[in-house]
This record gives C-alpha cells, sequence and structure tokens, in this order.
C-alpha cells in the first residue's frame, strides 16, 4: 500500500511538472475511454521509474478516472447541487476501502451518517464520521460544518479486536451480539469522559484533595501554572481528552482514540498561541493525531498532516529551545525528550515518502533511525536500576536522560523523586491554608462560593476578600442551587431589634436580614459598609425572598423523598464519570516520554527497505 501511494505521488509530480492533462485529448478519446498515447506515456514514466510497464499504466489509468469522475462531479454539482463526497473506509472494507457518495449538502451530519451505513453495510450507531479534521456533528447540516464538495470524509467503525473477528463462521451471531455491547460501552465511556473532564475542570484547589479530585496545571519543572480561569478551563479539557486518547492508543484501539484526540486539538486552539507555546503537550498532540491517521491507514485523508508536524517542530522548538538549551537549564538534560523528536521524524519521513519525495523521506527516516540507537536501553541496565526498587518506567527515563549511566540515572531518579516530595508537601500546605480561610469566611456567614472568588480575587489575602465580598454584592447572593434560595424568610423581629439598636433603619434591618436568611453578622457588616441601607443588587433580591402563603414544611414534605433519591443517582453518575477520567491519567508526568520504540522500531525498518529497494531514477 504504502509503495503504491509513492509510485502514484511520483506520477501525479511528473505529470505536474509536464504540465499534462490526462482528462483531455490524446489521453482520453470522445468516448471517455483510455487513449493510444497513455500507453506510450506509461512506457515512458516506466522507464524513468524503472517499473512495470503495466504497473505504471495501470497507476495512470486509475489517475485518469478518478479526474474523469471529478469532473462529472463538478458538472453535476455545478447543475444539481449534488456534491460528491470521498469515502474513506476503515480496514475490514479491504481493497474496497475507497468510496464515492453523492449527496445535498443541506442535510445533516445524522442523515449522512444514514446514507454511508446503508450504502457500505454499516450499523448506524456504530460508525463515526470525521472531516476536516473533527468529528461530525450530527444535529448540523454539512454546509454549516464546512463540508464541501469533493471533500474527503472518514469512517471509523468500533470494532471487536482482529482475533474475535476471525472466529468460526458459526460463532458469527454470538460475535455479533458481543460486538454490539462493546460498541455501547465505548459510546458510554466516550459520553463518560466527557462529562467527567466537564466537571473536573469546574473544580480548582479549594477543594479538599482528600476526599474530591480536581486537576491541576504544571510546568516542566511540576510546579502549579496560574493561568486564567477561562483558558484553565480550556486546557484541562484538551489536557484532559487527550490523555483518554493517549490511554486507548497505548493498547491500539486507534478508531476509538481519534474523536478524543481532536477533541483535545479543539480545546487547545481556546487556549491561545502564547499559552501553547509554554508547554509542550499541544505539539505531543500533533504527532499522536498523525500517528493515529497512520496506523488507520488514513493519512491521505489528513490533507494537512505535514503541516500538524511542522507545527509540532515549531512548538518543541519554542518550548525547548532551538538547541534544546531550555530544556537542558530546566531538566539538566534533553535525553527523554528525544523519543518525541524520533516519532516526529519518523512520521516525516513517511509524509515525504507517501508524496514521492524520496530524498527527504532518506534524510528523514535516518535521523530517525539514529535516534533509535541512541535511545535503545540495554534491559540488564533497566534490571540493575528495578532492584534499587526504582519502576521500569523511571528506569528507562533514567537511563535515558543519563546517555544510560547506571549511577547517573539511580542518582537522578532519587532527586527528581524528592523534589516531586517536597513540591508535593508545598502545594498539600499552599491547599491547607486556602481551606482554612475558606472556612474562617464561611464561619462568618459567607458562601463557600464567596469565599472562594473573593480569595482568588484578593490572591489569598483574607482581609482583602472580605472588602471584595462587599464591594461585589452579587457574591453575597445564595447560590442559584442553594436548597435556601427561594424559600420563605420568616425575619425574627428579635434581630431586627438587635439592628436597630445599632442604629440602622428598621426597613434597612428587615431588608438585610432577608437577604442574608437571618444572619445578623453578614447583615451588619453589609449594612455598615453601604451607609445603613444595601445597594440595588441586593435590594431587588430581598423583593424575591419575600414569605409566601406556601410553608417551607409542605414544599420538603412533598419533594423530600424524591430529591434524596434523584440526589444519589446523579452523585453515583458524577462518580463514574470522574472515574472513566481519572483511571487514565498517568501517575507519572512525564509518561507520554516513555515510548518503548517497539512499534517505531518496526515502522522504520519497513519504509528504509521501501526506499533501499528503489531502483535508481536516471538522472
Amino acid at each position: 500500500m504504502a509503495q503504491k501511494k509513492y509510485l502514484a505521488a511520483k506520477l501525479k509530480n511528473y505529470l505536474r511538472e509536464e504540465k499534462i492533462q490526462l482528462w483531455k485529448p490524446p489521453y482520453t478519446d470522445s468516448n471517455k475511454e483510455a487513449g493510444t498515447e497513455l500507453k506510450d506515456l506509461a512506457r515512458q514514466y516506466s522507464a524513468r521509474l524503472k517499473y512495470n510497464t503495466n504497473e505504471i499504466e495501470a497507476l495512470l489509468e486509475e489517475i485518469r478516472c478518478k479526474t474523469i469522475e471529478r469532473g462529472t462531479g463538478n458538472e453535476a454539482y455545478n447543475a444539481t447541487g449534488v456534491a460528491t463526497l470521498e469515502v474513506a473506509l476503515p480496514p475490514r472494507m479491504g481493497k474496497a476501502r475507497k468510496g464515492v457518495l453523492e449527496t445535498k449538502l443541506i442535510i445533516t451530519g445524522k442523515e449522512l451518517r444514514s446514507q454511508i451505513a446503508q450504502a457500505y453495510g454499516f450499523e448506524e450507531n456504530c460508525i463515526k464520521i470525521i472531516t476536516n479534521k473533527k468529528q461530525l456533528e450530527l444535529g448540523k447540516t454539512l454546509e454549516e460544518q464546512g463540508v464541501k464538495h469533493n471533500i474527503k470524509v472518514m469512517v471509523l467503525e468500533l470494532k471487536l479486536s482482529e482475533e474475535e473477528t476471525r472466529r468460526r463462521v458459526q460463532e458469527e451471531e454470538m460475535q455479533h451480539e458481543e460486538a454490539t455491547v462493546k460498541k455501547k460501552e465505548m459510546h458510554k465511556k466516550m459520553q463518560r469522559t466527557k462529562k467527567g473532564l466537564e466537571i473536573l475542570a469546574k473544580r480548582d484547589d479549594s477543594l479538599d484533595p482528600e476526599t474530591t479530585p480536581y486537576l491541576d496545571i504544571a510546568n516542566q519543572t511540576g510546579r502549579k501554572i496560574s493561568i486564567p480561569q477561562q483558558a484553565k478551563k480550556a486546557l484541562l479539557l484538551a489536557m484532559g481528552y487527550h490523555e483518554k486518547g493517549r490511554a486507548l492508543l497505548k493498547i491500539k484501539e486507534y478508531a476509538m482514540a481519534l474523536p478524543f484526540l481532536l477533541d483535545a486539538d479543539k480545546h487547545f486552539c481556546e487556549c491561545g498561541s502564547d499559552l501553547l507555546t509554554t508547554v509542550d503537550n499541544y505539539a505531543v498532540l500533533q504527532l499522536d493525531i498523525v500517528w493515529c491517521y497512520f496506523h488507520l491507514g488514513q493519512l491521505d485523508c489528513l490533507e494537512d498532516a505535514e503541516k500538524k508536524l511542522l507545527s509540532a517542530h515549531d512548538c518543541f522548538r519554542k518550548c525547548y529551545g532551538e538547541n534544546h538549551e531550555r530544556l537542558v537549564t530546566i531538566k539538566g538534560s534533553s535525553g527523554r525528550e528525544k523519543a518525541l523528536f524520533l516519532r516526529l521524524y519518523l512520521l516525516q519521513g513517511i509524509s515525504h515518502y507517501h508524496n514521492g519525495r524520496e530524498k527527504e523521506a532518506a534524510e528523514y527516516l535516518q535521523k530517525a533511525h539514529g535516534l533509535f540507537q541512541e535511545l535503545c536501553i540495554d534491559p540488564e541496565k533497566v534490571n540493575s536500576l528495578l532492584l534499587l526498587g526504582f519502576s521500569a518506567q523511571e528506569a528507562r527515563l533514567g537511563l535515558r536522560a543519563c546517555d544510560g549511566n547506571v549511577d547517573r540515572a539511580a542518582s537522578l531518579i532519587s532527586n527528581q523523586r524528592e523534589e516531586k516530595e517536597q513540591i508535593r508537601r508545598e502545594e498539600r500546605a499552599k491547599r491547607r491554608k486556602r481551606l482554612e480561610d475558606i472556612n474562617a469566611l464561611k464561619s462568618m456567614g459567607y458562601s463557600e462560593r464567596a469565599a472562594r472568588e473573593a480569595l482568588q480575587q484578593a490572591k489569598g489575602n483574607l482581609e482583602l476578600a472580605v472588602k471584595v465580598m462587599l464591594d461585589n454584592p452579587q457574591l453575597l447572593l445564595p447560590e442559584e442551587d442553594s436548597p435556601l434560595l427561594g424559600d420563605p424568610v420568616q425575619v425574627p423581629q428579635e434581630s431586627i431589634n438587635q439592628l436597630v439598636y445599632m442604629g440602622f433603619d428598621a426597613e434597612a434591618a428587615e431588608q438585610a436580614l432577608r437577604v442574608f436568611k437571618g444572619n445578623v453578622q453578614l447583615a451588619v457588616q453589609t449594612l455598615a459598609h453601604y451607609g445603613g441601607s444595601l445597594p440595588d443588587d441586593l435590594q431587588a433580591s430581598s423583593e424575591s425572598t419575600s414569605p409566601s402563603g406556601e410553608s417551607s414544611s409542605s414544599q420538603e414534605s412533598s419533594t423530600g423523598s424524591a430529591g434524596t433519591s434523584g440526589a444519589s443517582a446523579d452523585e453515583d453518575m458524577e462518580a463514574d464519570a470522574l472515574n472513566e477520567v481519572l483511571k487514565d491519567i498517568p501517575e507519572h508526568e512525564e509518561d507520554y516520554l516513555d515510548l518503548t520504540l517497539e512499534e517505531e522500531e518496526t515502522v522504520i525498518s519497513e519504509y528504509l527497505s521501501y526506499l533501499q529497494h528503489l531502483p535508481t531514477e536516471p538522472k
């Protein structure tokens, strides 16, 4: 397959250079059949490439037919508005992996999915459509999603493993049932992941990590990075989807991984270019996306593969330094990150080969091969470090960072463990202090939400946080999901008298006590801050909390039982969603650098053999 792509790319390059149009005479006659000149052209290119004439002629005919089909499709589109889509199908379709589908662009993604399922025999709910480097949305029209005439779309099928699909014929019915169950579970997994990431992205470090998990962002030294909340949410979502995709890549579930990786790419693009140059995550994601397309055999569907690889290289350069000097300054070496460059060079070599550029392909594949030899690890050295109590992952990363020196690697790993533990202690102390401050503000009568937001604005200064809340009356209002919101408020006369005794107006005192649910301390602080009356925002709130005819006890009795049951179910669903995400987040922050390079070794050898068997092209 790769060799055929190489030959086709070479022929297309020749045709462009010589400005040959195969769909016109003398290569195509009036009946759109191949002209006699096509054979002469095949013999000419066969001699030039030193390939079998029949093989070259068959490829030229394939190119010719495709250009005619495209021309016919263009005429039909201009006349009727019916677009032609090039459909790339899953590997199990064998030689019939390329298809053409004609459709109007005003239909929805769901309707297109249905058409593809019907045309090629898929279960509609078990396929995903990828176009324009993102998953097709079912509810929007093709036009709204930028789908155009002659665009390529890729079909991903959630399927069983190759071993299971080769079972005996008599087990096919059971296979189908098992496949259906697995596909449904995969769909649920994706939904749980999305929900879990949304929950985690909204949480911050004011929560107790012992009871409530949350995600944070650290730099290359492991220390927390301060990022604006909106950008932080986008970055957390992007990194979360990326980790889920990486977990699926590890078990070679490429069709399942790709939608998560593309979702990660979408959220990374919301972070802003300045932020992306401070972390290498975006560059690694670009590599993973191209790697995924490669293993799906659909690199030609990723028309900007070379652009993504160039983007990854540029991001690495900005993040690590032109010659990795920034990386060496921060980490002491660049050995671990070389594994990323190995994959980058490998993919660049593959891309050049598929585009008929054998010299460039050879250059990048040799670079990849050189790095592979440099990064190969002696199993005996790994065992030596295992005996010292280090993990296999720590051993591999340590040896690569120290050029294979066992003693230096052991020292590096020990130092890293101590540094990480010190950072953890410092972060725990910061979180403990923040929780204490939040609880202090809560004890004054402020809500947890208000306390968290005020402390964030005040950068942890407790006294300033109180002023922030008083200066921002919206923070003092009950939360939208508060059980107190909307409940009737009966203000004790004793509390009103207490505020009047302090010198406040009786009406203002009653208003303030109603807003703050009878909390005398909050009412006094607010009235004193605003000169004896409530600000307009809080006065409007006091009207909405006036007592109503129905008692709170009757409302509680009619809904309490159902509410308890519903809350329990919601908590279970939330726990499932969080577990779906957290189980795929690696413990080691450099897990993405721990490539075994087994796959890379195989692919390097495969493509180098293709280049070695290329005949020498005459000059």
